[in-house]
């Protein structure tokens, strides 16, 4: 039916609160809409072109008459907020109880244990902003040699260190230990080595961050693509978000850019399966930072890179855009936010103008993928897939 689908995630941009966002303390949160009105207006015309307006009314993005895709959105169905989850239900996992959080740090039991195992003491064991904590701390880090702990509205148990204190093994080993610790109760969906270098007072986090996530515990979209002798292949932190499981090949990126850069590198070489690309940089640098102009910035970098994923496009492949969540820069704090997602779907054997919707969990997209590469279907969500091919 088709050969290739290529999935883009926009990490974090979510277009309007859900039901439920009451429940999240997110009633009213709209990441889309309000980056717009800090800006005055977006400008994002490939977008635009396949339908993005017709899903939601932004400033500056218009409803067109012919979409060249199909449009719809989804809400999501698990308990949660998170990139794990927003992710996980996407390949068809739905979660009915959120991950844990630790407002209020982590408890003693747990940062007892750990620093038994790695045998020093931590510092911080807080909610606090990545870039905040490690020139709050990094004075003491330096003299101390121990670990920076925190953790953020997430479920995350993060370890910041310098790479010339703690050397980046020894960081991913100490982050292992973490995860092996965190089970049960404590299971946090995942543990996030933070490396950093610099001087006192301009220190700069390093592009060696690595997730060390909880592993899905059922089969996931991923894992029937490959049984099925298909290529899954993974760009950004999707390998960490599935801890491996029914990816092919993977890389990391350290920015947006770098992600479409190897999308096209993947468009090159794949030859049937699933690219399955995540874009961090609107959530990490910019959603929880509540720098609207620096995600408005961003959203047009992609829109613009756009076409050259396009052109790589074959007759036979689908291109899907979406998200995992929201995090609203103009919403009071800085957390992510629940919110619907859009969903655009083109290809040339892709209905064009199709409104498919509000869909009622985002694993209907992953039922939508396998479905569309005649894989087999997922344990949750519906396939729209009859609905939009020509």
């Amino acid at each position: 039916m088709i050969n290739r689908v290529v999935l883009i995630i926009l990490d974090s941009v979510g277009i309007g609160y859900l039901p439920d966002a009451d429940e999240y303390g997110d009633k009213g949160a709209n990441t889309l809409l309000h980056v717009a009105e800090a800006v005055g207006s977006l400008r994002l015309p490939n977008l635009e072109r396949l339908g993005l307006g017709n899903i939601v009314a932004v400033p500056g993005i218009k409803a067109v008459e012919r979409p060249e895709a199909c449009f719809g959105k989804m809400q999501a169905q698990s308990a949660g907020k998170d990139t794990t989850t927003g992710h996980w239900e996407i390949a068809g996992i739905i979660l009915e109880k959120p991950f844990p959080t630790y407002p209020n740090g982590f408890p003693k039991e747990v940062i007892s244990e750990f620093e038994e195992e790695i045998g020093r003491q931590t510092l911080g064991n807080k909610k606090a902003s990545g870039t905040i904590i490690i020139e709050e701390l990094g004075k003491e880090h330096m003299r101390t040699g121990s670990p920076i702990v925190y953790t953020s509205a997430d479920s995350v148990f993060q370890i910041a260190a310098h790479e010339e204190v703690i050397p980046i093994e020894e960081l991913y080993k100490e982050c292992r230990i973490a995860r092996n610790i965190l089970t049960g109760k404590h299971a946090v969906g995942r543990v996030i080595a933070r490396p950093f270098a610099g001087e006192l007072g301009s220190f700069k986090r390093t592009a060696r961050r690595h997730d060390f996530s909880l592993k899905p515990p059922q089969k996931t979209m991923l894992d029937i693509i490959s049984d099925a002798g298909k290529q899954v292949l993974a760009v950004g932190k999707i390998k960490d978000i599935f801890v491996g499981g029914g990816i092919t090949d993977s890389v990391a990126t350290s920015s947006n850019r770098e992600g479409i850069e190897r999308i096209k590198d993947y468009l090159d070489q794949a030859k049937q399966g699933l690219i399955f690309a995540n874009l961090v940089d609107f959530d990490m640098l910019y959603g929880h930072r509540n720098d609207s102009q620096g995600y408005a910035n961003a959203l047009k970098e992609f829109d613009q890179l756009l076409p050259d994923i396009i052109a790589k496009l074959h007759e036979d492949d689908v291109l899907v855009i979406s998200a995992d969540h929201g995090t609203d820069p103009g919403f009071p704090g800085s957390d992510h936010t629940r919110e619907y997602v859009p969903v655009l779907i083109a290809g040339e054997k892709i209905v064009k103008g199709k409104n498919i919707g509000v869909r009622e969990s985002f694993s209907d997209l992953g039922a939508t993928i396998t479905d569309l590469l005649d894989c087999g279907p997922l344990f949750h969500g519906t396939s729209f897939a009859s609905e939009v091919i020509e």
